[in-house]
């Protein structure tokens, strides 16, 4: 099994929820987070002030996956996701060891 750990922008969310769905990922965890890439954050003026915004918000997601559909998930993602534009996020893959459902005790493939 697989995790991706996904960062992209929070308004393409819904469109990367609905592209999962539509190949068959069942569940999903989206964290709103803070951070910065080669973006460097940017300026904003406020009530005449300018002040320097470092920490843009992202949305994370963690989806837990069989390898056998972790390309195409990369794939829908990055699709679903893509603005063209600077800060549009990262995508990273990590092995799973262990799933266990806590309700019923299910484990690994059954559990996910």
């Amino acid at each position: 099994m697989k995790k991706i750990d996904a960062i992209i922008k929070p308004f393409k969310l819904d469109d990367v929820r609905e592209a999962l769905s539509e190949i068959g990922v069942t569940g999903m965890t989206a964290t709103e987070v803070k951070g910065f890439g080669r973006q460097k954050g940017h300026t904003e003026l406020y009530r005449g002030a300018e002040y320097v915004i470092d920490f843009l918000p992202k949305v994370k997601l963690e989806i837990v996956v069989q390898e056998d559909i972790l390309d195409r998930c990369l794939e829908v993602i990055i699709a679903a996701s893509r603005t063209g534009k600077i800060g549009d996020g990262k995508i990273f893959v990590s092995t799973v060891e262990k799933v266990v459902r806590i309700r019923t005790g299910e484990e690994d493939r059954d559990a996910i």
